[in-house]
């Protein structure tokens, strides 16, 4: 749990987007913020670049962006209204395609025709055998010095605590977190962990060079971003791994910035 088609129901029916996936940015005062203040300063190695796939971009929140540092950008996501709105936000971009797939297939992107793959704020809802499905066809996808960043759970650590947590009764449940004794749940998956990212990676044939495990509006390190190549690449190295536990701090940080140079604020003289 989250299976595949409940990701496809909560996020394709059920959900609302009544902002447009904004809600997830407020901690950093927005996705313009979130997007220069901690996205693009952990990529901006890679792009611009002449292709760029992205998984699951929901609504467009980071496709706004990406479309700006490529020559062509593909998206795929398992939600057909997901791509339809993107098909309709970014009508006049037209270096963009769109694809739905079945939760878990790149077949409609052509082999070696990749040099940037991404994915934030979703995949942490793809439980391991999504994330080894990807990472076993994005061995093919990605150009011979191709990258990929993806943001994934790593919930898998807790998940011993967690399923007992899940067993206590709602309200108690709700009082321990609100108490600060038990994290959010996030709904983050919970058979994923930073180390079977990397193992995934190394059976396809990738190599995982970086990890940054971070804590996500919790105390524990329940997210992971990692960055991914070819084991032949130019950029291939030995995975570094950092264990971050300040990156909310990061986000309070960005947040009390963003007034200042966040171009949402200039045109926006309503925000506070």
């Amino acid at each position: 749990m989250p299976t595949i088609e409940q990701n496809l129901e909560r996020w394709n029916q059920t959900y609302q987007w009544v902002k447009d996936g904004e809600e997830w940015s407020v901690a950093w005062g927005g996705s313009e913020a979130q997007w220069f203040g901690a996205i693009f300063p952990r990529i901006h190695a890679f792009v611009p670049t002449g292709a760029i796939l992205e998984i699951a971009p929901g609504l467009g929140r980071w496709t706004n962006y990406l479309k700006n540092y490529c020559d062509h950008l593909a998206v795929v996501d398992l939600g057909k209204n997901c791509i339809d709105a993107c098909q309709q936000r970014f009508a006049s971009d037209t270096n963009i395609t769109y694809h739905v797939n079945d939760g878990k297939s790149l077949a409609m992107i052509s082999d070696n025709s990749i040099d940037f793959v991404f994915s934030f704020d979703s995949l942490v809802h793809a439980e391991a055998d999504v994330i080894q499905a990807y990472m076993n066809q994005l061995a093919n996808k990605l150009k011979p010095n191709g990258v990929g960043f993806i943001h994934h759970s790593a919930m898998g650590k807790y998940q011993r605590a967690l399923s007992a947590t899940q067993r206590l009764p709602a309200r108690l449940k709700q009082l321990l977190v609100s108490r600060g004794f038990v994290d959010p749940y996030h709904w983050r998956a919970l058979t994923m962990t930073a180390k079977l990212f990397e193992t995934y990676c190394d059976q396809a044939g990738l190599q995982c060079m970086s990890q940054e495990i971070v804590n996500w509006g919790t105390k524990g390190l329940t997210d992971c971003f990692s960055l991914f190549t070819s084991k032949g690449s130019t950029w291939s190295r030995s995975t570094q791994v950092i264990e971050n536990p300040h990156f909310m701090k990061e986000a309070d940080s960005i947040k009390s910035l963003s007034p200042l140079y966040s171009r949402g604020y200039f045109l926006n003289s309503d925000r506070k």
